[in-house]
């Protein structure tokens, strides 16, 4: 079997970084089948907790209407440019589905260089 980082390693920042991510709403993410939960990631609900409330309070201030789960989304490396020289392992991506109308909201380590986001990175 080929090296894969393990699980636990996917977070390796505190909750409070949170803070620090890149904020988009993007409709719609409609395969979430690939999809993590916090809690599988950090080892316990109650570890996952306080980087789902954060991220729950990032995602409100983007007018996220609070219903729907906080999960994680992996982006794979090679979806970025070279000139990024994204980690081989990857970005991990917090996001909830709001179901009502099925917006995603997302918090991203990195800016995000695709053109369904150039409105967020003009400024």
């Amino acid at each position: 079997m080929g090296y894969t980082i393990p699980i636990e390693k996917i977070i390796d920042y505190s909750p409070e970084k949170l803070r620090e991510f890149h904020s988009y709403g993007y409709e719609y993410i409609d395969n979430r089948q690939f999809a993590l939960k916090p809690e599988v990631v950090l080892g316990t609900i109650e570890r996952a907790l306080p980087y789902v409330e954060e991220a729950k309070r990032l995602f409100l201030e983007m007018d996220w209407q609070g219903d729907g789960d906080v999960e994680l989304l992996w982006i794979p490396p090679f979806a970025f440019p070279l000139s990024l020289k994204v980690s081989p392992v990857g970005i991990v991506i917090w996001h909830v589905k709001q179901s009502e109308d099925g917006i995603s909201y997302l918090l991203s380590p990195i800016e995000l260089p695709f053109e369904e986001f150039s409105y967020a990175n003009a400024a």
